[in-house]
């Protein structure tokens, strides 16, 4: 059965039947179109349940309740969903570019990102965790025997690389072939706003499960939770903390993915968009938040990154996760027999330094401290 386009689709969503395609090509399914097939690949790929083991924010958890790369992404695929069908676009294409976005991550969250980083720039090479995922999806997982990777379609591909950023064609001519230049769709471009709402509120309520946030601190750095506190209060004044704090960060998520639908959608109606190619051309992002939610949003981030993320707790975490993976990659430099058989054969083909980063970056948090227990201890 070939794809039928789609009436509930907008004229600016982004129809399946208008792919660019695999690129491999492969004959149509019989029942699942190829954003959906798209969507089942990646949920099916061993990046994928790597994330389950995979840190948001707390690594060594006391608590089996906070957030992993897995369930932050299952969160992000959700509210992407709701956003999508609000607007109109390809809610399949969504939920597809959803499901991927975060398998590029390393373990140990943003510290592990940070100082593969900055190992790479040692040999004038970057991480990247978008290329990174591209890699994994074009080329690392192997579970087809007519074609590397998971041969994903066009569309899927491109988001991977620009849902989060823009990247200048004269520096990666690599990337030539995902039209650098031009816009992703929308469906791409509102996964990177979906993602940030997402975390900030996921990281707000991990930070008040973990004791290191509380109500009243919350309240004070973060305006509009603030408001929505003081409405539980006088609505369930004998309430217990907790539940007032549940049910005010509930209509903190609401609100501000709200606002983004309402304000992409007056922004896409003022510009009187007919068609992805306009979508593609137009000079900067349509999908963003209101200016006033967008100020309350940055209020909200700026409060995490003081009292959250650079808490002494989670910082001095960073500091021996950052230690380990540097001894690690290092070790693995200087004894490149160590690596598993099959990355070895890849540095007859590449530098040292790009497979050890490529090695390390597959790793959960578990994997990364089991073999640095291994291969070097303390």
């Amino acid at each position: 059965m070939r794809d039928q386009p789609r009436q509930d689709l907008a004229p600016y969503a982004q129809r399946v039947e208008r792919s660019l395609g695999r690129r491999y090509p492969e004959p149509p399914h019989p029942y699942r179109n190829d954003y959906e097939r798209d969507r089942d690949r990646v949920t099916h790929s061993r990046a994928f349940r790597r994330l389950e083991n995979k840190t948001q924010v707390f690594a060594h958890r006391d608590s089996d309740h906070f957030r992993t790369r897995l369930t932050h992404t299952l969160e992000v695929a959700q509210i992407s969903r709701t956003v999508a069908r609000a607007l109109r676009l390809n809610a399949d294409l969504v939920e597809a570019l959803a499901l991927v976005h975060d398998v590029g991550h390393p373990p140990f969250g943003h510290a592990g990102e940070a100082i593969l980083r900055r190992l790479m720039a040692r040999y004038h090479d970057r991480f990247d965790h978008n290329l990174h995922a591209l890699r994994i999806v074009e080329s690392f997982e192997r579970k087809y025997a007519a074609f590397p990777g998971l041969n994903l379609t066009f569309e899927v591909r491109e988001g991977i690389i620009k849902h989060s950023r823009d990247y200048d064609p004269e520096l990666y001519p690599e990337l030539r072939e995902y039209r650098l230049s031009e816009q992703p769709p929308l469906e791409a471009q509102l996964i990177d706003l979906t993602d940030e709402i997402t975390y900030n509120c996921a990281d707000l309520d991990d930070g008040y499960e973990s004791g290191l946030l509380g109500v009243r601190g919350i309240r004070a750095g973060v305006p509009l939770f603030d408001r929505f506190y003081r409405q539980m209060e006088r609505k369930h004044p004998t309430a217990i903390e907790k539940l007032k704090f549940n049910e005010a960060l509930k209509r903190l998520l609401d609100a501000l993915v709200t606002d983004l639908i309402a304000a992409t959608r007056s922004r896409i109606k003022k510009l009187r968009l007919r068609s992805v190619e306009a979508v593609r051309a137009h000079a900067s992002r349509l999908v963003d938040l209101s200016p006033p939610l967008r100020r309350e949003n940055q209020r909200l981030k700026r409060f995490l990154h003081r009292h959250l993320y650079s808490h002494e707790n989670i910082s001095a975490e960073r500091r021996q996760i950052v230690k380990h993976v540097e001894r690690l990659f290092d070790y693995f430099i200087a004894h490149p027999r160590r690596l598993p058989p099959a990355h070895f054969e890849k540095t007859r083909q590449e530098p040292i330094h790009r497979v050890v980063c490529d090695y390390i970056a597959g790793m959960t948090d578990n994997y990364l401290e089991t073999t640095y227990q291994k291969y070097v201890g303390e």
